[in-house]
């Protein structure tokens, strides 16, 4: 008997649910749900009363737009699901909950067209170490064999992927599994247990074929097993299963099974496998670096915002317990008092008096606290054990209310939203005074705005936001600038000769004076900077002049009536005349872009960046990513506000970018007549 994985890990378990786009991970949690009792029927997506269709948006879109919570029981264990969405614009959602959970569920089916995506979800289990079960779905729909689609599938994994089951089919149509740990057949039924059955004559060399195959696997980290496949002693079954446990925990294989989630095939043996295989709290707990012991550490997964109970955080107890009034502190060392335990299912609560070590609950009124925070009952706080930094946006719009009394009203709205979902970025641009919300992609911001009108009832209006578009001079000019206004009693004088001069781009602004024989008091000197700063504040095209060097050479002064205000008002009279002389021109915001894509569509992003304005740097594949490329480019920031858009539809919505800013370039011809149009200025 092997001992490996030490037996079964009981207690409560936390398991996420993930895979691509459409795989029917939703599907597989409502079909959970119905077999463990905790709702009295499995509904369709299509129905749209599922437990994670439990916001307008996901309806309105037919997919999952938030992580959704459901806790159940089974066989007198504790389970607590969380369905994370699959399309990448909301993938952030799933990294604070698998830094808390034990065990992925990983939803796949067999579309190549869906092979980057389950490789972008299984990369980040890797890097989160986190064990994780395929759950091979809609195999009463696929055409390939199981075993060829786990050869399509196995370049995603970084370790082999273990068949535990294959199908078993009458008449071309799957209707039931063989388990190859247990060596027996299950006879499907819709919505209900499988009846069990012996393995058919006709299949018995099949599934002999694929056992010997997940033996071979299984003995690469059993010796013992090794030696008893060479001398062709079939090994006890209770060795198999602890085999099996211990891979899995470890993270040397990745186990599948198979079924049909829409008609609630093969959740049981999914349900059993987690009971009997997956890692328990103090492997979590482990893996995060997590202290033990009789102190309360709490790890925070999500932040949902209710319409009536308030602010609350669903939240894993990685040691210790919780009791309603538990002190709590934070990172920074203050402290916040839990106000209400929640179990969660979907949208439902129900109130619970104390939270013991393993569970996933929902703690409330816990203002101050954050996403992806770890607390502690232990003064001071401890650092966060899970970092979580969100990817760099792709896609903004700029964001003001219809009507100017909902301002505030909006900027707490978005406050709160950016608590549920730390991916979402927003800043006040001051060179065009506007509020710039970021994200994800398209969906995800529409899903935002949908939200400030829907469930905070604020109208908004977006669009693009401004581009930071600057000008600059090609000739030098000198020019005299002379400020003279006589009222009664004191006057007002000023007068300046500034010689302006281009700088190299990037350069900036310079301000010298070569001022002799006090002609210009020094006291007035730094007013003439001052003058032709605020005047370079908005150039002759209407936008901000950089690399432009301005020297003061000449002037005269009055006793009496020369001021500071008198010199400044010289020398934006001085600079306003010269610089529509000096062949004013706009320039444009010129970006380093790097696109990463899957390598059959390296072609298709390399024809559109020069559609767009870009200039390719080259191309090259992508370190430690089998099918994958990186495409360097140069590319107008104007041309790449909805580029995630075109990279996303070429890709079945998987490409991603980072821009950074390189340079200035010059804009001209019709392009920089439409810029400046558009500004209120005539070329």
């Amino acid at each position: 008997m092997g001992n490996r994985a030490g037996g079964r890990r009981s207690g409560p378990k936390c398991i996420a649910i993930v895979g691509p786009f459409a795989s029917g991970k939703t599907t597989l949690l409502e079909a959970i749900l119905a077999r463990t009792g905790a709702i009295p029927r499995q509904n369709p997506v299509s129905s749209g009363n599922t437990v994670s269709d439990h916001s307008a948006e996901a309806r309105a879109h037919a997919m999952s737009v938030e992580a959704t919570v459901a806790t159940t029981e089974f066989m007198g264990d504790e389970f607590t699901f969380i369905d994370c969405p699959g399309s990448i614009e909301f993938a952030f959602e799933a990294e604070p909950v698998l830094a808390g959970c034990d065990i992925a569920v990983v939803v796949a089916e067999a579309d190549e067209k869906k092979i980057p995506a389950l490789q972008l979800i299984m990369r980040k289990l890797d890097d989160l170490g986190v064990p994780r079960i395929l759950f091979l779905n809609k195999v009463d729909k696929a055409i390939a064999g199981v075993r060829e689609t786990l050869k399509m599938l196995q370049p995603t994994s970084s370790v082999p992927l273990l068949l535990r089951q294959i199908p078993l089919r009458k008449d071309g149509v799957v209707i039931g599994s063989i388990d190859l740990a247990l060596e027996r057949a299950y006879i499907y039924r819709e919505y209900a247990e499988s009846e069990v059955a012996e393995i058919p004559g006709d299949d018995k060399a099949r599934e002999i074929e694929a056992r010997f195959s997940m033996l071979e696997t299984l003995a690469d980290h059993d010796d013992q097993l090794m030696e008893q496949l060479l001398e062709e002693i079939e090994p006890p079954k209770d060795a198999v299963f602890d085999d099996l446990a211990a891979d899995l925990r470890a993270g040397t294989v990745t186990p599948v099974l198979i079924g049909t989630a829409e008609k609630g095939n093969g959740v049981l043996r999914l349900l059993k496998t987690i009971r009997h295989d997956a890692p328990d709290i103090e492997a979590t707990r482990k893996r995060l670096g997590a202290p033990s012991g009789s102190t309360t550490v709490v790890q925070v997964m999500k932040t949902i915002h209710t319409p009536h109970g308030g602010k609350l955080s669903v939240s894993r107890i990685l040691s210790g317990q919780i009791n309603d009034g538990t002190e709590l502190f934070l990172p920074d060392g203050n402290s916040a008092k839990v106000s209400g335990i929640y179990r969660m299912l979907g949208k439902d609560q129900s109130k619970l008096t104390t939270a013991k070590v393993g569970e996933t609950v929902a703690l409330g009124k816990l203002d101050e606290v954050r996403t992806g925070q770890t607390l502690t009952s232990a003064k001071g706080g401890i650092k966060p054990l899970a970092d979580l930094a969100p990817p760099q946006p792709v896609f903004a719009f700029a964001l003001r209310p219809k009507e100017r009394k909902d301002d505030v009203k909006m900027s707490a709205a978005i406050q709160r939203l950016a608590e549920e979902d730390p991916s979402l970025s927003l800043r006040h641009n001051q060179d065009s005074a506007e509020t710039v919300l970021s994200g994800h992609g398209e969906m995800h911001l529409r899903v935002v705005r949908e939200r400030l009108e829907g469930k905070n009832q604020i109208p908004v209006e977006g669009h693009a936001p401004a581009v930071p578009y600057r000008e600059t001079i090609r000739k030098s000019v000198q020019q005299r600038g002379r400020h003279k206004k006589q009222s009664g009693g004191h006057g007002q004088f000023g007068d300046v000769v500034l010689e302006i001069k281009p700088l190299p781009r990037g350069t900036g602004f310079q301000f010298t004076d070569t001022i002799t024989g006090g002609v210009v008091p020094k006291t007035y000197i730094q007013s003439v900077e001052t003058g032709a700063r605020d005047y370079l504040k908005c150039g002759p095209l209407g936008f901000p002049v950089v690399d432009v060097a301005v020297n003061l050479s000449d002037g005269s002064y009055h006793s009496v009536d020369s001021s500071d205000m008198a010199f400044q008002m010289a020398a934006k009279l001085a600079m306003k005349e010269g610089m529509a002389t000096c062949s004013p021109v706009l320039l444009e915001p010129v970006m380093k872009v790097e696109i990463v894509t899957p390598s059959d569509a390296t072609a298709r992003i390399i024809a559109l960046i020069p559609q767009r304005r870009g200039q390719i740097l080259g191309y090259d594949a992508r370190a430690d990513w089998p099918g994958w490329d990186v495409v360097e480019a140069t590319m107008p920031q104007a041309e790449i506000g909805d580029l995630i858009i075109e990279l996303r539809s070429a890709t079945a919505g998987v490409a991603s970018y980072r821009a950074s800013f390189d340079h200035m370039a010059e804009l001209t011809g019709r392009l920089a007549d439409d810029v400046m149009n558009a500004n209120g200025k005539a070329a």
